[in-house]
């Protein structure tokens, strides 16, 4: 099994709803991204997925969430935008464009602060 990791960011605010502490009021993060991919045989040129391609599709993923406010987005409405949600968010909307490669999405980081991640795989 061969595996690559490409590592992005977008900054964004939320707020946790039903959350009782700091995080109930309005913030933002510089969140860290990092995307693991998978496939049991090398490409022609001998790579799982150009860095770039892969790059550019978490960056079109994230496109969707930076510098917004994302409890205002459609998915996050009723489901509270904590750390985990973010990253499983990500997850199911790049899955799709890694399947497309014959690639297996492996799992999704997301780094709130230099010291938490949350971490989602299937």
């Amino acid at each position: 099994m061969y595996k690559i990791k490409v590592i992005s960011n977008f900054s964004a605010a939320h707020s946790l709803r039903g959350y009782k502490g700091k995080c109930e009021s309005l913030h933002g993060h510089n969140w860290k991204v990092e995307a693991i991919i998978s496939a049991k045989e090398l490409n022609g040129l001998g790579m799982v997925m150009d860095f770039g391609d892969l790059k550019k599709m978490l960056g079109e993923t994230l496109e969707k969430l930076d510098h917004k406010y994302i409890n205002k987005l459609e998915y996050f409405t009723k489901i509270n935008p904590s750390s985990e949600e973010i990253t499983k968010y990500i997850f199911n909307e790049l899955k799709p464009l890694i399947l497309e490669n014959k690639c297996n999405l492996e799992e999704i980081r997301v780094w709130e602060t230099e010291g938490s991640c949350a971490i989602y795989k299937e």
